[in-house]
Formats: C-alpha cells, sequence, structure tokens
C-alpha cells in the first residue's frame, strides 16, 4: 500500500472511530462507571472483533479481486457511494442516546465480552467494512500484506480514540449530549467528501 493511500485510509480511521456508535457508546458510558482501567477490557473486546470482521472481509475481497477485476472496480465505486449515504444519514440523525446503553456486567471478562459482542452484532459494521475497504487495495500488491497493514492500522486507531473517550468519559458525555447533532453533522460531512475521493483516487 503507498504511502499517501495509507495516509488517506488513517485519517478516515480517525474519523470512522469517533463517529458515535454501539461500542463508542459502550466504551463512553463504561469509562463513566468503571474508569478508565476496567474499561480497557471492554476496549480490548471491541477492537478484536472489529480485527475479525475487516479481515473477514478484506479475505472475500481478496477473493473477488483473482475472480474479477471489473467487479472489484464496481464494488470500489459502490463503496464510496455507500460511505456517502452514510454521511447524509448521519447529517440528518438525532444524537444517540447513551442511556440506551446496558451496563449491568462489571467483572473484567463481562466488560470484555461486552466490547466484544457489540462488535461482532452489528450487521451494519460488516456492510461498512465491506464497502470501506475496497478503495484501499490494490490488485497489484501483495494483498496479505494490505489486510494486515489495513486491520492493524484501524485496531490502533480505534484503541487510542476509545481509550481517550474511556479515560475523558466524565467530559465527553455531557458535550456529546449538548453538541451531538453538530457533531453528527461534521462528521457526516467527512465521509461525504471521502466518498466522493475514494473511487477516484483508486
Amino acid at each position: 500500500m503507498p504511502f499517501d493511500t495509507w495516509l488517506l485510509y488513517l485519517l478516515t480511521c480517525l474519523g470512522m472511530a469517533v463517529v458515535p456508535g454501539p461500542n463508542a457508546l459502550l466504551v463512553l458510558t463504561h469509562g463513566a462507571i468503571y474508569g478508565r482501567k476496567e474499561t480497557l477490557f471492554t476496549i480490548s473486546g471491541g477492537v478484536l472483533g472489529f480485527i475479525a470482521m475487516i479481515s473477514l472481509c478484506a479475505t472475500g475481497l481478496a477473493v473477488l479481486i483473482k475472480t474479477s477485476v471489473t467487479v472489484f472496480t464496481a464494488l470500489k465505486v459502490l463503496g464510496g457511494l455507500y460511505l456517502i449515504w452514510i454521511g447524509i444519514s448521519l447529517w440528518r440523525s438525532t444524537p444517540l442516546s447513551l442511556d440506551s446503553v446496558q451496563t449491568a456486567a462489571s467483572t473484567k471478562w463481562s466488560l470484555f465480552r461486552q466490547g466484544l459482542l457489540s462488535a461482532l452484532s452489528n450487521p451494519k459494521a460488516l456492510l461498512l467494512y465491506t464497502a470501506f475497504i475496497p478503495p484501499f487495495l490494490d490488485a497489484g500488491r501483495n494483498l496479505f500484506i494490505q489486510t494486515v497493514v489495513i486491520a492493524l492500522t484501524y485496531a490502533v486507531v480505534e484503541f487510542l480514540v476509545e481509550y481517550i473517550v474511556a479515560s475523558g468519559a466524565h467530559r465527553v458525555r455531557p458535550w456529546l449530549a449538548k453538541t451531538g447533532r453538530r457533531f453528527n453533522q461534521t462528521c457526516g460531512g467527512f465521509f461525504m467528501i471521502f466518498g466522493a475521493l475514494l473511487p477516484i483516487r483508486s
């Protein structure tokens, strides 16, 4: 993967990581209740789930590349359109409620399991990764190495962002509740711009 492509991927990962989703809200709530050290188990479970899903998507896409370059190119374009659709949906969405997150478990294993299942049980995440990965893959380069780079980059970014969220949970939670709509619109604009640029760059 060329450095400029990786840098764009890194920035896109950062944009995805800061968008409030099920795992981010779970980490935010656990951080406020259990503290950042205990919430590391929640974060680790979620990151492991994301790595598994990204690897699964990339493996399937690798098979597709070898089967049909034309179909893969079409998938890149559809992936960009899907990111634009996510941006529009996020722009129009209402702020997510923090009260809906379940916080019954308090053991380390339970926190880890909640993070893992939250990542694995979200069908939208699987669809997102399937659309998100193709623009960054290069059919002429080693697909296994690209998959490793893609998965590890996302894992590191997701871990760092969620750890920051957990560490500042008491400050972030009221801020998100107050400015959630504006934050959603900013992130939505980010997705629309990158959704338009990715197929062009690839």
